[in-house]
């Protein structure tokens, strides 16, 4: 029986690409690199324009805090370092390189000589590789390995893919199964933990047997098939349907005993130990109504969305009208395709230009309840956008606004075409900052208490000597 989560809806599917092997994409004549590819803080440039580089020599370095090496997927000449809009609309400082098409290789070496790395060491090779959450999320997967040390009684490879159209992660699964296996033993190794998951939705059924096969020498292994339900993917739901534990607000899955990773950064990271190789490519499903060769594609980072799209081709006749960076329930939509694919880009959607055959009524709420009845958070997403919409933070913070997933299936199931999702994110932001100030406010309060009692021990010390 397949397990599942409580709340959730299905989607059409729409997995077009799901039987397109992955072929490689030919690296571009510039390519985009940016210094943040990765929740936390950006990476500082360790080039100037006029330098070369070579292919897998790190070009942006973050040694401090929650950050990511960022490495040369070619090797050219820095032409410029300049800021560029991101394909979340961030203004982020990007390295511009010109590629040689020499593919000069930096030397590096197997990281692994004899044994199985210790977490420490297997968080610094991942660090060393740039390596983040290919899912998505784009946490930097070292700080994720490090801060489950000792908590962790269980790995979790993410291979649910709940988004329509993804097929990125299927396809790997198919074709490199041991690699995203050999990355599951290492981290098992690392944690001293003796129980593996391979969590797959059950509409691939194909790459379930696949895994089965591979991990048949492995007793400590499993696959558990998952019920086809968006959004599987999500963590919390996914510890749900394995586990039947749930969550608590502000706790991680560590906190459960659970470490996950997604099937892609369990492929990389065997890649960074066995061949101390960096993170220079991912695979991006690129489809839509527009294109003519939905694909999937290994693309070196820092490519254009523009270029993607040229490979693949428009239809004739066909006008854009939306471009989706990740999946069209959580993805964002683009408006300047020279947006460069960066580690978490999953895929790259293309939709026609549509007009309603009417005009739309205004959004408002008919108290149906589906919002509720569905959500996989158990929240209430109506009260939380009224108040956002009121600008009344601290009752949105009461329903909840901070537990939100920002999945979207209020929004998608939503009659009355509500921005749920959208007043949700705007509470969530303002409730952070409020948090934020509070804290400095308290960090300023509790400075100026130490001050003044250090002021008033030092004046007793001077009275209590004698003249």
């Amino acid at each position: 029986m397949a397990l599942t989560f409580r709340g959730g809806v299905r989607l059409a599917e729409h997995k077009n690409t799901a039987g397109c092997p992955i072929e490689v994409f030919p690296a571009p004549e510039r390519l985009y690199l940016p210094m943040l590819q990765h929740i936390g803080a950006p990476a500082t440039p360790l080039v100037a324009p006029g330098d070369r580089v070579l292919r897998g020599q790190r070009i942006g370095t973050a040694d401090k805090g929650l950050g990511a090496h960022v490495h040369s997927p070619v090797s050219g000449v820095v032409e410029k370092i300049t800021t560029m809009r991101d394909a979340l609309g961030r203004m982020v400082e990007t390295v511009v390189i010109r590629n040689d098409y020499k593919a000069e290789l930096i030397p590096y070496a197997p990281a692994r000589r004899e044994g199985n790395p210790t977490v420490g060491e297997l968080a610094d090779l991942v660090r060393d590789a740039g390596i983040t959450g290919l899912g998505g999320a784009s946490f930097p997967t070292h700080v994720k390995i490090r801060s489950a040390e000792g908590k962790a009684e269980r790995v979790i490879v993410n291979c649910a893919e709940c988004e329509p159209y993804i097929t990125a992660n299927h396809r790997l699964m198919l074709e490199e199964p041991e690699r995203i296996v050999r990355g599951l033993l290492l981290l098992l190794s690392a944690f001293g933990v003796e129980e593996g998951i391979l969590a797959v939705e059950d509409n691939k059924r194909d790459a379930i047997k696949t895994l089965t096969d591979r991990i048949r020498p492995y007793p400590a292994l499993r696959v558990a098939p998952l019920r086809t339900k968006y959004p599987q993917g999500d963590e919390r739901q996914l510890v749900y349907a394995l586990l039947k534990k749930e969550i608590p607000a502000g706790k991680l899955p560590a906190d459960l005993g659970c470490v996950i990773f997604n099937a892609e950064t369990c492929a990389a990271i065997a890649s960074a130990v066995e061949r101390g190789a960096p993170l220079l490519e991912r695979v991006v499903t690129v489809d839509g109504d527009c294109i003519v060769s939905p694909k999937n594609l290994l693309v070196p980072l820092g490519t254009p969305f523009s270029d993607l799209i040229d490979f693949c081709g428009l239809l004739p006749g066909k006008k854009i009208g939306k471009v989706i960076s990740g999946g069209p329930m959580m993805g964002s939509a683009q408006f300047d395709l020279m947006a460069p694919v960066v580690k978490g880009t999953s895929a790259l959607l293309v939709f026609a230009e549509s007009r309603p055959e009417k005009a739309p009524l205004l959004p408002r709420c008919i108290r149906c309840g589906r919002c509720v009845a569905h959500c996989p958070m158990h929240l209430m997403p109506l009260y939380i956008a009224r108040y956002a919409g009121a600008k009344d933070w601290e009752n949105a913070g009461r329903y909840g606004a901070m537990s939100c997933v920002e999945c979207g299936s209020c929004a998608y199931l939503c009659p009355g075409e509500l921005p749920l999702v959208q007043y949700i994110r705007m509470a969530k932001t303002k409730i952070g900052e409020e948090n934020r100030r509070k804290e400095a406010e308290a960090a300023r309060r509790l400075a100026e208490a130490k001050g003044a009692g250090e002021a008033g021990n030092n004046k007793e010390e001077k009275e209590a000597v004698p003249s």
